[in-house]
């Protein structure tokens, strides 16, 4: 339910770790084809089960990522969507808080591996449309072939700590479940 050639999609904890994920819908989003939203809420859901995951790392670098998400996309936290939270129904309550941001912001999409947790029928009457990832960014390859792949090559050159290859950040993203979207970007050349 895309109503403009930039739309507003809210991102979902669940893509936002694991990190090859992330990175690339970031990418995408800072070469301008949709506009990305979270709340407080779902950065903590994914610092916290990223945290638990992964001992290794500390908060205070999940932090400064945080930190430098926001302020790459200053208009992206979403705030004063509480009130809407009580009035939703969902098939996992505690997914309400998503629903109630993509409302208040007037999201086109809730992009989420948790499709089950956000059935489309219901979503249907806000104007929300739940997106698996593989089909939300294949989707915006399909839109902007060209500018997907150039944030994907931009993806790959950040990589520095360690730096990764072309062909070994994709096989990262088709193991996050982007299967549809790695064809892709092979297609295309990436």
């Amino acid at each position: 339910m895309i109503h403009s050639p930039k739309f507003t999609a809210v991102l979902d904890a669940c893509v936002l770790y694991p990190a090859p994920i992330r990175d690339l819908l970031l990418h995408i989003a800072s070469s301008e084809l949709y506009e990305p939203k979270w709340t407080d809420i779902i950065q903590d859901e994914w610092k916290r089960n990223l945290l638990k995951n992964r001992p290794d790392l500390k908060q205070e670098q999940l932090q400064k990522a945080i930190d430098e998400m926001n302020k790459a996309f200053p208009d992206s936290n979403i705030r004063n969507y509480e009130v809407l939270i009580p009035s939703l129904q969902l098939p996992d309550k505690d997914d309400r808080h998503v629903l109630a941001a993509a409302i208040r912001c007037n999201a086109d999409v809730i992009v989420t591996s948790n499709l089950k947790d956000f059935p489309a029928t219901y979503l249907q009457q806000f104007d929300v449309e739940p997106q698996h990832p593989d089909h939300f960014i294949s989707s915006l390859i399909d839109l902007n072939p060209d500018r997907c792949l150039s944030a994907f090559q931009r993806q790959v050159s950040f990589l520095k700590n360690p730096p990764l290859t072309t062909a070994q950040v994709l096989i990262k993203l088709e193991n996050s479940g982007l299967i549809e979207t790695v064809k892709k970007l092979k297609s295309l050349g990436g």
